[in-house]
């Protein structure tokens, strides 16, 4: 593990990019301790509190744990699927809030990742998860529902027709999308949207799904795409003509 002492970038993002690069690589395997901050400061020839700043940066990522005690120190952590979905709605969030990925870019995305998932589920969803799907659009048909509650509830939905694809990668791929974009873009389309022709859609894809057919949840995606692309035009029209 090297870092190049002149190089402008930190030193101890240089330090925690080269010992995730071990990891990664396997030259530092899952539960091996790593070497002591002071046989790393030697090592990077850097302060033990630059090494102290890497070691939390890693941390941060969830790829060490910390122990105390004699046999203490940090150790290479078993990253889970579970452990990295935060990360992931945290990064998408503020890539979106930011302007770093516009609506029809983050909403292309979004429907193409769960248009995937959407054949799995329909042949491997639980029992559970076709009932989360029925319960939440029961809960969208509620005249008291408050639009924030609407949005909670349309995220639940579509959390569940995605775990229910029973692919971890795909449900870490699409955490940012749901968990992040879906808000996201509830928020600019709902003061738009038919919650009728939604909780219509919703219906369409849960039947699919409940019938194992994955194709008819494909299609019922794809109306739902549409209909939030339109949606967000017209929206956008209507803040350039106050413009």
């Amino acid at each position: 593990m090297k870092i190049d002492p002149n190089s402008s970038a930190d030193l101890s993002a240089q330090i925690a990019q080269a010992i995730k690069d071990a990891i990664v690589s396997g030259d530092l395997i899952v539960d091996q301790r790593l070497p002591s901050e002071a046989e790393l400061s030697d090592q990077f020839q850097v302060s033990r509190p630059t090494v102290r700043e890497a070691l939390k940066r890693l941390a941060a990522q969830s790829l060490i744990r910390t122990q105390r005690g004699a046999t203490g120190g940090a150790f290479v952590n078993r990253l889970s699927f579970e452990e990295a979905y935060s990360q992931q709605i945290t990064t998408s969030t503020l890539l979106l809030s930011m302007n770093s990925v516009s609506f029809d870019t983050a909403c292309e995305a979004r429907y193409a990742l769960e248009r995937a998932c959407a054949p799995l589920s329909a042949l491997r969803r639980t029992p559970d998860q076709l009932a989360t799907m029925r319960a939440e659009i029961f809960r969208q048909a509620q005249p008291s529902l408050t639009d924030e509650a609407f949005c909670a509830s349309d995220v639940a939905f579509h959390r569940a027709l995605v775990d229910g694809a029973a692919n971890p990668v795909l449900s870490y791929q699409l955490a940012g999308s749901v968990e992040a974009m879906q808000p996201l873009m509830n928020m600019i389309t709902f003061s738009a949207r038919s919650r009728e022709k939604i909780i219509s859609l919703h219906s369409q894809i849960a039947d699919a799904i409940e019938a194992g057919d994955g194709e008819a949840a494909t299609l019922g995606l794809k109306d739902l795409e549409s209909e939030t692309r339109s949606l967000a035009a017209s929206v956008f029209a209507a803040r350039a003509a106050q413009k």
